[in-house]
């Protein structure tokens, strides 16, 4: 289940980021198309997003690591591609920087799971969105 949902988030993210010179476009279709893709996908919430799930083999930790990495392909050209032209603060290093929206995602699908899907995570997904690029975004904009 866990190599399916690879393959079709990989496919998703290609089809979901747009042909663009606006890094920040980008990065807001990328994290908008994962909130939509979960919101019609909630059995892979469960499993994804599970709490004890890492502790339970080593092929799973191999199969969120494979899934962790397409997420790190598409989101850091993004992210350097919005540092190199001053659109995103390069004040936070961007591998760090990368490691911090996956967890505010992470931590938004979590919270989404343990409330039994009862609020609208598109809704909430935008806010999130929102709310990180006034913090990434550059000053000098």
């Amino acid at each position: 289940m866990l190599e399916y949902l690879a393959r079709t988030i990989d496919e998703h993210l290609q089809n979901a980021i747009p042909i663009t010179d606006d890094p920040k476009a980008k990065f807001v279709a990328m994290f908008q198309s994962q909130f939509a893709f979960f919101e019609s996908h909630r059995h892979f919430v469960v499993v994804v997003f599970s709490d004890g799930l890492l502790k339970e083999s080593q092929s799973i930790n191999e199969a969120i690591l494979k899934l962790l990495g397409i997420i790190v392909k598409n989101l850091f050209p993004i992210l350097l591609e919005g540092q190199n032209k001053g659109v995103f603060s390069n004040s936070v290093p961007l591998e760090d920087l990368m490691y911090i929206l996956m967890g505010a995602f992470r931590l938004q699908m979590f919270r989404w799971r343990l409330e039994d899907f009862q609020f609208d995570i598109i809704e909430a997904g935008n806010k999130m969105i929102q709310s990180v690029l006034t913090l990434i975004q550059s000053q000098k904009l």
